[in-house]
């Protein structure tokens, strides 16, 4: 069975719930290395490295 509300919910009251749900932009950060911004705490598309340390080969 599923569940009978015993009151009506007023369309101010279920809007509220769904204020919150808006986009964010993503956080970046320059690369250590090639200064490329990427997303924190991933490995570099640009130069391949993480951590100072080389993770990936790129290709150019």
């Amino acid at each position: 069975m599923s569940i009978c509300p015993k009151n009506k919910h007023s369309k101010a009251r279920r809007d509220k719930r769904r204020a919150n749900w808006k986009m964010t932009a993503p956080t970046l950060v320059k690369c250590s290395k090639c200064g490329a911004l990427t997303m924190p705490h991933r490995v570099c598309k640009a130069c391949g490295t993480y951590n100072k340390k080389e993770i990936v080969k790129v290709e150019d």
